[in-house]
């Protein structure tokens, strides 16, 4: 096997394997806040029925 295409297909990996990282820590940030975003609004709606009662 050519060294230098092993060696392109290792470093390959070895960027996606870092984006995969990162793209799942960003993931993990934006459900955390979709999730506050949703308690969030709940709060509001509970709110605006006390005040319209």
């Amino acid at each position: 096997m050519d060294p230098e295409l092993l060696e392109r297909i290792t470093a390959r990996r070895a960027e996606l394997n870092q984006l995969e990282e990162r793209l799942a820590k960003q993931l993990t940030e934006v459900r955390a806040e979709r999730d506050e975003l949703a308690v969030a609004e709940g709060v509001l709606e509970r709110v605006s029925e006390q005040i319209a009662h």
